[in-house]
């Protein structure tokens, strides 16, 4: 009787410790969702380099723009890739930037921004094209 009132005991509190699990869980995907807007504004920056920019300038261009996430506040994420379209009509330009924000306000802040501005400076002497698109996500 001993025994199986403890064993009655563990598998008692091992159930609840897993009911107050997955209530935590379910309170973490909750607030997931409650600080996550409907919508998101994506900044998209294409770049093309000029020939006389070795890998090592470029790579100095990504690394700085990537830093940005570190300096400004509203970044929310921050990815990039090397265009790899087999369609060949990227109109030269080579390097995709995606920066995500959750308002107007946070991109509006981000453009004057002291540490944009800077980028700008160790992006100027390679940079050859750029295009921007900024868009609100739709589902």
């Amino acid at each position: 009787m001993k025994k199986t009132f403890l064993i009655l005991a563990f598998v008692g509190l091992f159930s609840c410790q897993n009911e107050k699990s997955e209530i935590v869980k379910e309170v973490e995907i909750i607030k997931t969702e409650e600080s996550m807007p409907d919508s998101v504004l994506r900044h998209v920056v294409y770049f093309s380099f000029k020939d006389s920019s070795s890998q090592d300038d470029i790579q100095e261009v990504i690394d700085a723009f990537r830093n940005l996430q570190n300096e400004i506040p509203g970044i929310q994420s921050f990815e990039w890739g090397v265009n790899s379209s087999p369609e060949g009509i990227n109109k030269g330009l080579t390097h995709a930037f995606t920066l995500t924000f959750h308002s107007a306000e946070d991109r509006d802040a981000y453009l004057p921004h002291p540490a944009h501005k800077a980028f700008g400076e160790v992006l100027g002497p390679h940079l050859k094209d750029v295009c921007v698109v900024d868009y609100w996500t739709r589902h």
